[in-house]
């Protein structure tokens, strides 16, 4: 490569390479599911409506027989402690089981 090349080409990759040094790590997408204490079968919707509140929920399921509320969210927004104090100030403590 010659000289003239090599010059151009940093003057291309070095501003790049800040450019790209500077920006936000990229948000992503979790799923977690919480296992949620609930006593009837009204109780989901109350979980469900809690869950998305959240700044950052993107969806919810809450299932009664299983006890249990799938919550995708963006952890860019929201994280698992406070997905957990969305259902406990409603009175349904809940503790994650498995998060991605």
């Amino acid at each position: 490569m010659k000289r003239s090349q090599r010059r151009a080409l940093m003057v291309i990759a070095v501003p790049l390479a800040l450019l790209v040094g500077s920006l936000p790590a990229l948000s992503a997408e979790r799923t977690v599911t919480l296992s949620v204490k609930m006593w009837c079968p009204s109780c989901p919707y109350i979980v469900k409506n809690s869950l998305a509140e959240v700044p950052g929920v993107l969806n919810v399921k809450v299932s009664y027989d299983d006890q249990m509320a799938i919550v995708r969210f963006d952890d860019d927004k929201t994280n698992v402690t406070e997905l957990t104090q969305a259902t406990a100030d409603v009175g349904f403590p809940s503790k994650p089981l498995a998060a991605n």
